[in-house]
């Protein structure tokens, strides 16, 4: 049986660079390859984006009522050695149970890279199944501003912090929306006490 795995971590922390670096190797070891992503991660439409640069063009944008064992893309997972799916965190907990159903009845590697948490520090629904249910975990590492490991994705509207709002608001679409990496003790400082009611 192959396995689910779950590469996270918080912003900027290399995630797609390091799914699109893992497609690139699979292909060149003569691997078959399908790339996912949830169509709320709207960013780069019908690509992968890196924020440093490479792009590639997603297979299947799945919508939130979809399911990959579907008639509709069942298909697409024939012959294939690996799923990588990017943005993992925004699928419901069902796509994360139809991708560990895949991995041990189809013997299909599938690895998912995302976000731990969202900006109030809370599990999305995607990443707490994948989780739960993820044969390996991976944390992905970056530093906050203070040179310290960062744990949290801050989100900042105007440049301000903040902790309330919709847990979807992608940033690049919204350019008064930025995330920002923290460690713990520049998220408490920053965002959780000045904002706790």
């Amino acid at each position: 049986m192959a396995n689910l795995e779950y590469r996270y971590g918080p912003m900027n922390s290399g995630k797609s660079m390091l799914l699109l670096q893992m497609a690139y190797n699979y292909e060149e070891n003569d691997k078959k390859i399908l790339l996912v992503k949830s169509v709320v991660d709207t960013k780069g439409g019908d690509y992968l984006v890196s924020r440093i640069g490479p792009k590639r063009k997603i297979e299947i944008k799945l919508d939130k009522n979809e399911s990959l064992l579907s008639d509709k893309y069942v298909n697409m997972l024939e012959d294939k050695d690996a799923i990588l799916v990017d943005e993992a965190q925004f699928l419901t907990k069902t796509q994360v149970e139809d991708l560990w159903f895949i991995a041990k009845t189809k013997n299909i590697s599938v690895i998912c890279f995302g976000l731990k948490t969202n900006f109030k520090s809370e599990f999305f629904e995607g990443s707490k199944r994948l989780f739960e249910l993820a044969d390996k975990t991976k944390e992905l590492e970056t530093i906050c501003r203070c040179g310290k490991k960062a744990r949290f994705n801050a989100r900042m509207v105007d440049g301000k912090f903040i902790f309330d709002g919709d847990e979807l608001l992608i940033d690049g679409e919204n350019k008064k929306v930025k995330y920002l990496p923290l460690c713990s003790k520049c998220y408490l400082n920053k965002v959780f006490l000045p904002n706790r009611k």
